[in-house]
């Protein structure tokens, strides 16, 4: 019959577009289905490779799905956070993104082959990782702030600092610290902290803005002495050495670590995947874990982060305004 005939077309084209809805991203109520990959733009070993691979750990056994860890250092950051901009939005690629990929990089960079606000979306906020400004006892006679400061201005372009490079979180410490106190110190620019900081332990540069978790070893053992922290509070594992903003009002400038995923990720997924991370981040052996290697765990609502990020880039654009910062 004509008229079945033709129901029995619009059943099947309904049936069929069904059956792509399903299929699709958006239908995401049985979200994940096989391995998740959390991408971490640095090296192993650092703390955006900490936080991911004891968060992944907590989503296998919630999801109970394979979480893989994927490192994909180089271009500080660039090389990663550009993957993440043109892969899949099904939520099986997310990425660990630290200030300095998105928030730094996208205005030291000026011809990224990606736009992070208009490429990227925010997951959550992760965890914050103070910095301690650290000087080498044995070249270096300053023991607070104040005394460092002195001694810059007494002394301009002869005290040295290690960096891991243009944009990275040291560099934008210093430059900050620079600006804010009126002092002169002269760049070593390195490819990485280890480097960075092996030659202020040999006394090769003066001072170093260096992430708590490898800085704490050698401040406990006397190879450095620890002037003060970059956070708007003191830290409980050095709960003795002030802020800086003590000294230097207003001064903040700590790592801050959160997750992205490419922008089309239905809201569904972006939304089960911050639960998630919400709810490992506030499991107190997490914390604990986190908190033994410097990092305080934090965590936002996707919209939350996504605005960050975009204040972020405001107040980094300003910073490297003013100090005429180049990328390398």
């Amino acid at each position: 019959m004509p008229f079945n005939r033709r129901t029995g077309v619009l059943a099947l084209c309904f049936s069929g577009a069904f059956a792509a809805f399903a299929g699709s991203p958006g239908w995401a109520q049985d979200y994940p289905t096989k391995p998740i990959h959390i991408v971490v733009p640095l090296p192993p070993g650092g703390s955006n490779d900490v936080l991911a691979r004891i968060l992944g750990q907590k989503m296998s056994e919630s999801f109970g799905q394979p979480v893989i860890v994927d490192n994909k250092p180089g271009a500080a950051g660039n090389i990663a956070t550009a993957f993440m901009a043109k892969t899949e939005p099904d939520g099986y690629n997310i990425a660990v993104a630290p200030n300095q990929t998105v928030a730094v990089n996208p205005v030291l960079y000026p011809n990224l082959p990606f736009n992070v606000n208009r490429d990227l979306t925010g997951i959550t906020m992760m965890g914050r990782v103070p910095m301690v400004l650290v000087v080498s006892p044995d070249k270096v006679q300053a023991t607070s702030v104040a005394e460092l400061i002195a001694l810059a201005k007494a002394n301009p372009d002869k005290l040295s600092y290690a960096s891991a490079g243009s944009g990275s979180p040291q560099h934008m410490a210093a430059e900050v610290f620079k600006s804010m106190t009126g002092t002169s110190i002269t760049q070593i620019a390195y490819k990485g902290s280890a480097p960075a900081l092996v030659d202020v332990l040999g006394g090769q540069v003066d001072v170093m803005f260096c992430p708590m978790n490898s800085a704490l070893p050698h401040i406990r053992s006397g190879k450095l002495r620890a002037l003060g922290t970059t956070g708007t509070k003191r830290v409980e594992l050095l709960a003795n050495v002030p802020t800086i903003a003590e000294t230097v009002p207003k001064y903040e400038s700590d790592i801050w670590i959160g997750m992205v995923a490419p922008a089309k990720t239905p809201k569904t997924i972006i939304n089960k995947l911050n639960a998630e991370l919400r709810r490992s981040l506030a499991l107190p052996d997490v914390q604990a874990k986190l908190a033994e290697q410097g990092i305080y765990a934090e965590s936002s609502t996707p919209a939350e982060f996504t605005k960050l990020i975009a204040d972020d880039q405001k107040r980094w654009a300003a910073v490297i305004k003013a100090a005429n910062i180049k990328p390398e």
